[in-house]
């Protein structure tokens, strides 16, 4: 299948544990002039179904952190096979939070990620597939979250950025091919452009990871091209058919041009 998604990211202009929200059902997507604005330059005239026969989406309501707010992606039809996601936030000053191309031993999808909300706004994901394009998500409440202050000293912060951690969990997937579930975290400031600096009150440029591929061995599990929404210190909770190799391969870019590569051999501590 044609990947039509890719080049879409560059339109947003520039875990512990598992996160579930408790009130999802309350919180569907809401009519949006904004989204009637924005839909063009994300898909075109393409006019997607409703993903909701397929794939959960889970975010809170009520977002505890606006800088930080979970949102899972979980497939409930296995048979069907999704290539792409594309996440926006609506009201975010770069809506497209990013865009992810997905390997085929990340089927059936169960994918958690962190994303910034700068104010109530419905967060909705829309995918290819082999069934078509749909679109499903979850309005969250939630505002500041591009300016909220990093949590870092910004000396801190850049002393340790790049650096990658794998956890490793039990699935309890019963499945002829091992599953495995895993999360990864990289640390960077993932700075907005809309965040000051407490000091001197002056606006922080923009810097963050723009581009990431995640891969064990040979095979590639999933790549993100992203923007100032994906949130500091990005983190990403994912499940995957095990191929055998020992560990997985991670390379992230950023818009400063730096590149960080890390092999994480998946025996890291669970």
């Amino acid at each position: 299948m044609a990947r039509k998604f890719v080049q879409l990211a560059a339109l947003g202009i520039m875990l512990t544990g598992p996160v579930f929200a408790t009130d999802t059902v309350k919180n569907p997507l809401e009519d949006s002039g904004t989204w009637q604005e924005l839909r063009g330059d994300v898909i075109g005239d393409l006019m997607p179904k409703d993903a909701e026969r397929f794939l959960f989406i889970d975010a809170p309501y009520r977002a505890h952190d606006a800088a930080t707010v979970p949102i899972i992606l979980r497939q409930t039809a296995p048979e069907i096979d999704i290539d792409q996601a594309i996440v926006v936030v609506d009201e975010n000053p770069a809506p497209i939070a990013a865009t992810f191309t997905f390997g085929d031993a990340m089927g059936p999808l169960d994918f958690e990620l962190r994303v910034r909300v700068d104010q109530y706004s419905n967060v909705r994901v829309i995918t290819e597939s082999d069934a078509g394009l749909h679109m499903t998500g979850r309005f969250v409440k939630a505002s500041g979250g591009c300016s909220a202050p990093a949590s870092r000293d910004p000396e801190v912060a850049l002393a340790g950025m790049g650096k990658m951690k794998l956890r490793s969990f039990e699935s309890n997937a019963q499945m002829s091919t091992p599953r495995r579930e895993a999360q990864i975290m990289i640390r960077h400031p993932n700075y907005s452009g809309l965040q000051r600096d407490q000091i001197t009150q002056l606006f922080v440029p923009a810097h963050f990871i723009d581009h990431i591929e995640v891969a064990q061995g040979d095979e590639m599990l999933f790549t993100m091209d992203g923007g100032i929404s994906i949130s500091e210190n990005p983190v990403f909770r994912f499940a995957y058919d095990d191929n055998g190799a020992e560990s997985l391969t991670v390379r992230a870019t950023d818009t400063e041009g730096n590149v960080f590569t890390s092999v994480l051999s998946k025996a890291a501590e669970g």
